[in-house]
C-alpha cells in the first residue's frame, strides 16, 4: 500500500514550511490568497488527505511563536528593554490569535538545544532570535531544522528587524562633545554581542579621549564599573550607559564618591524608561519605540512562516531626550 502523502511532502514540493502548508490546510491567517491556492492545489494533487493523527504528527500549526532569552526572569521584570520587547511581540501575536512559547537559558548552546526540542514537538511555528552574537551558533542551526526564524538586533542586510545603533551613539557624542566633553566612558552590554561592536565602534569615532568597560546590563555592574572609573587619576567627565539600569546604578555610585551632576559628571542612559525620569537628576538617554521593534518582528516571522522570503527590516532610530543629568563640565579639564 502506498504511503499516504504528509504536509512535508507537500512542503518540500511547493518550496515553503510545513508551517504554511498547515496554514493553508487549515485556513488560518499567515499565508497570501495565491500561496494557500497553490499549496491546496499541490495537496490535492498528491492525494492528500488530513486527519487528527496526520495533523499531530507531521506537522500541524502550533499556534504559537518561541522566543528564548539569556536572562533570568527576575532581571527582565527590571530592565525596560526585554519588558517592552516581549510587550509588542504579544501585542502582533494576540491580534493573530497566536501564543508566546517564552523560556530562559543560560547559553546559546542550550538555547540551540530548546529551539531542537520544540522542533521537534511541533511545539512552535517559528522563533525570534535576540541579541545575536559576533559568531552565533542559532541561526545555522534553525535553518538545519527548517524552522522558521527572524533575528531581533541583527545587521542590516541580515534576515530580521535591526535598528541603526552607530546613529543613535554618534548623536549621544556629538551632544556631550558640544557641551565640552572630552574625557567620554561607556559602560556596555557584553562584548560578544554584535550590537556591542557597532556602539563600541561609533563612539571610537568622536574626536575624545574614549573609555570602554563591559558590564552585563545589571545594576550591580553599572555601579561598580562607575566606582572603577571614577577612582582613575584622570576620571571621565561623561559616561554613556547601555541600558536604563545600569545608568540609574551609576548615578547612584557617582553620588557615594561626591561627584555632582552633571556638574562634574554627566550621565547618559542607552535605554529610556519611567526610571530615568524618577531619579533626580532625570537622566538624558537615548529613546526607542521597543513595542514597535517587536510587533515589526513578530509581523516578519509571519511572513517567513506563510512562505515569504526572509527580509531585512530597519526599525526607528532611537533618538536623544535631553534632560539634566547631562551638561558641560565644571571642573575645565573635559
Amino acid at each position: 500500500m502506498a504511503r499516504q502523502p504528509t504536509m512535508s511532502d507537500i512542503a518540500r514540493r511547493a518550496g515553503v514550511s510545513r508551517i504554511a502548508v498547515s496554514y493553508a490546510i487549515n485556513n488560518r491567517p499567515g499565508v497570501s490568497d495565491h500561496l494557500r491556492s497553490r499549496i491546496l492545489g499541490i495537496a490535492s494533487e498528491m492525494g492528500y488527505r488530513a486527519n487528527g493523527a496526520a495533523l499531530a504528527m507531521h506537522g500541524a500549526a502550533a499556534g504559537a511563536v518561541g522566543l528564548v532569552m539569556l536572562r533570568s526572569s527576575a532581571a527582565v521584570t527590571v530592565e525596560v528593554f526585554h519588558r517592552h520587547l516581549i510587550a509588542g511581540i504579544q501585542t502582533e501575536l494576540s491580534a493573530r490569535g497566536f501564543g508566546l512559547a517564552l523560556q530562559f537559558v543560560a547559553d546559546l548552546d542550550e538555547e540551540v538545544a530548546v529551539h531542537r526540542r520544540w522542533s521537534a514537538e511541533r511545539r512552535v511555528d517559528g522563533v525570534l532570535i535576540v541579541n545575536p552574537s559576533l559568531d552565533d551558533p542559532r541561526m545555522a542551526a534553525v535553518e538545519e531544522l527548517n524552522l522558521p526564524a527572524v533575528v531581533v538586533g541583527g545587521a542590516p542586510g541580515t534576515q530580521g528587524v535591526w535598528s541603526d545603533g552607530a546613529a543613535a551613539v554618534t548623536e549621544v557624542a556629538d551632544h556631550l562633545i558640544a557641551q565640552g566633553h572630552r574625557r567620554i566612558a561607556r559602560v556596555s552590554g557584553p562584548a560578544n554581542l554584535r550590537h556591542t561592536a557597532v556602539r563600541d565602534a561609533a563612539l571610537r569615532r568622536a574626536p575624545a579621549e574614549v573609555t570602554i568597560v563591559r558590564g552585563d546590563y545589571t545594576g550591580a555592574s553599572g555601579a561598580r564599573l562607575t566606582r572603577e572609573l571614577l577612582d582613575r587619576v584622570h576620571p571621565p567627565t561623561a559616561i554613556v550607559y547601555d541600558n536604563d539600569v545600569m545608568a540609574v546604578a551609576g548615578l547612584g555610585a557617582a553620588r557615594e564618591r561626591g561627584y555632582d551632576v552633571p556638574g562634574r559628571l554627566s550621565i547618559v542612559a542607552g535605554d529610556d524608561s519611567p526610571l530615568c525620569q524618577l531619579v533626580a537628576p532625570a537622566l538624558t538617554a537615548v529613546r526607542r519605540d521597543i513595542p514597535a521593534l517587536g510587533m515589526q518582528a513578530a509581523r516578519l516571522l509571519f511572513d517567513v512562516i506563510g512562505g515569504v522570503a526572509p527580509g531585512s527590516v530597519q526599525a526607528e532610530t532611537g533618538r536623544l531626550v535631553v534632560r539634566r543629568s547631562s551638561g558641560p563640565p565644571s571642573t575645565g579639564g573635559g
